[in-house]
């Protein structure tokens, strides 16, 4: 007979085994709510299944999205919202599910394509890619796989882009090749309904076919060179430049200063000129004689003069346009000092009228 069957001998005195006997200690306590789950019987499972059925709702139905998140809820299987970051309630599954998708995250794609130049040049570009998540929903529903169609329009692009310049403008100027491939990239992008933006697009290296390498090098090598007599030329234009716009100014101010004085001088010239005429009008004989004299004391003035033994003045006065002699020129003895014949005593006074001439022609 069953241990809780009354009358049973098993169980004499008609007591329950789950009940505690005299005084339990810590753990009896803690058990005693569990054991009362179960009770008598069946029911105790039940309320067990129900306990789970609680926990398992709350934990499926709460959903903790991130701030770098989006998470797009599907209603069995079909698109319903887009849950932005925080805590947010849905219907338990099967019936919503959530796929979250990282939408800050920055991924990569790298790659190095040969490309057909518009000059009919074959070079190596590499191409690096940054990109995120910028519409949830397209990413996951609008392609099959959004990162692979990013990829072929990315290497379409740079084929585009790269084909329709020429050898030079891709090894020395690429940056503006990476704008304008950036900006197709994300118009091709957004045609396809991929859901991705493009943040950073580069062409960080370009480097001719490994047969034609030295030869590339040498043309690098002199852009290279052009370059830097460029910026030697600039920095030596910038250093001479204001030198010579300083002296062009002081020549300018020189030039108007002797203008200034000329003008002047003939101005004052011409005004003495006027006086001198006023006066010769007035006593010609006297002006005459007063401009002969100032004019003899110039060129007297002016040069250099040789005074002879006989106390005669020799003038040296150089011809127009003779060059300038630097040493006094050689006089001749007899010129410097003409030899005296002598003449008996009673002739040696000069009379009174060859005294007379020689005073007339010395005056």
């Amino acid at each position: 007979m069953a241990w809780n069957t009354p009358g049973g001998s098993s169980n004499k005195d008609g007591r329950n085994p789950w009940q505690k006997r005299g005084g339990g200690g810590g753990l009896d306590r803690f058990l005693d709510p569990l054991r009362g789950l179960f009770g008598n019987g069946g029911g105790g499972i039940g309320r067990w299944i129900a306990v789970l059925a609680v926990l398992w709702l709350a934990f499926n139905t709460f959903v903790l999205i991130t701030a770098q998140q989006r998470g797009v809820v599907l209603r069995f299987g079909h698109f319903d919202r887009v849950l932005q970051p925080g805590p947010h309630f849905k219907l338990p599954w099967p019936i919503e599910t959530v796929a979250k998708v990282e939408t800050t995250q920055i991924k990569t794609f790298s790659d190095s394509v040969p490309v057909l130049t518009r000059d009919e040049n074959i070079v190596r570009v590499e191409i690096n890619v940054q990109y995120r998540v910028g519409d949830a929903k397209q990413y996951l529903f609008s392609s099959r796989d959004a990162d692979a169609v990013l990829q072929q329009a990315a290497l379409s692009t740079v084929r585009e882009q790269v084909g329709r310049s020429t050898l030079d403008t891709v090894l020395g100027a690429r940056s503006a090749l990476s704008v304008t491939a950036r900006q197709r990239l994300q118009a091709s992008l957004d045609a396809y309904r991929t859901g991705l933006i493009v943040t950073e697009l580069n062409l960080p290296n370009a480097r001719p076919p490994e047969e034609v390498k030295p030869a590339f090098d040498d043309v690098n090598s002199a852009q290279q060179d052009k370059d830097r007599l460029i910026s030697e030329s600039q920095a030596y234009a910038a250093e001479v430049v204001p030198v010579a716009r300083g002296q062009a100014a002081q020549i300018r101010t020189e030039a108007s200063g002797y203008k200034t004085s000329n003008i002047a001088k003939a101005t004052g010239d011409a005004d003495r000129f006027t006086l001198l005429l006023d006066q010769y009008h007035g006593a010609p004989e006297v002006t005459r004689k007063r401009l002969w004299l100032e004019t003899v004391q110039d060129v007297l003035r002016r040069n250099r003069k040789i005074v002879g033994g006989d106390s005669r003045q020799l003038l040296y006065v150089p011809l127009p346009g003779a060059p300038a002699q630097t040493t006094p020129p050689v006089v001749p003895i007899e010129m410097a000092s003409p030899a005296v014949e002598a003449t008996p005593s009673s002739d040696t006074r000069p009379d009174r009228g060859d005294r007379a001439g020689r005073a007339e022609d010395s005056r």
